[in-house]
């Protein structure tokens, strides 16, 4: 799957659009010429491009916020799951129940970096140590779930909803604007451009009218990549839920009767 750095695709998609509308201004409208009597079909050609460039523009932003409120609601899902089973691991014996509690604790913990984390090499760290902890997580509620059957549904598919909702949460990152998109995207606007820059320098239009487009097309491609982009954008989902998990949790250790 194709990265999208939002800043990048700005600044790229911004020079890009201006050398279109300047390509069009410049090269073709000198070198193929626009009577009046073709104005009519020139606008509608515009009107249709730009129409449908603003169309796409729309059904990728609603792609990109329907991904970001997926990201959004599986954190709080997460949250729920680790804070239910973290009451639960009081109908496991008192031993059993401290070790499931602890662990708990340093699972959440390792959410919330995995949340923050924009460095690779840490989140491969991250991944494998949530991986031996589930391991962990799973051993210490089935092992004295076999002890007490009556209670083994209870933790054991609390713990069962902690890893599955994980698993969602994961496939919510990794669930992007498709490529397809994005070339869609960009090959529409640069048409769009060329065609208003033609048809600017054919009609006389004013010189910084013919920027506007560009300008507005650029902030919206960053907007959209921003919005998509769960890691290096600047409209993150921030683990509050589960910050505020870790809190209760971290306070229930300290003083169990708080739990």
């Amino acid at each position: 799957m194709m990265e999208v750095v939002p800043l990048i695709l700005f600044l790229s998609s911004l020079v890009a659009l201006w050398l279109a509308t300047w390509i069009g201004a410049s090269i073709f409208g000198r070198r193929w010429e626009l009577h009046e009597h073709s104005r009519s079909d020139y606008t509608s050609i515009l009107a249709a491009i730009l129409t449908l460039m603003g169309l796409i523009i729309g059904f990728t932003f609603s792609m990109g916020l329907t991904r970001y409120d997926l990201r959004k609601n599986y954190e709080q899902a997460e949250a729920n799951a680790i804070a239910t089973e973290f009451v639960r691991a009081d109908l496991l014996p008192a031993a059993d129940a401290q070790r499931v509690r602890l662990l708990l604790t340093n699972y959440v913990d390792l959410r919330i970096r995995y949340f923050v984390s924009q460095d690779d090499a840490e989140l491969r760290r991250l991944k494998e140590q949530t991986g031996r902890l589930q391991d962990q997580l799973w051993v210490a509620v089935r092992n004295p779930s076999v002890k007490q059957p009556s209670m083994a549904f209870l933790t054991l598919s609390g713990m069962t909803d902690v890893f599955n909702t994980q698993r969602f949460t994961q496939a919510a990152w990794w669930n992007r604007i498709p490529r397809a998109a994005w070339w869609l995207m960009v090959g529409i606007a640069l048409a769009g451009c060329a065609l208003v820059g033609y048809g600017a320098r054919r009609f006389r239009t004013e010189a910084y009218f013919i920027w506007v487009l560009p300008a507005v097309l650029s902030i919206s491609f960053f907007l959209i990549a921003d919005i998509d982009d769960p890691r290096a954008g600047l409209i993150l989902v921030k683990p509050q839920n589960l910050v505020d998990v870790a809190q209760s949790m971290h306070a229930s250790l300290v003083n169990p009767s708080h739990a």
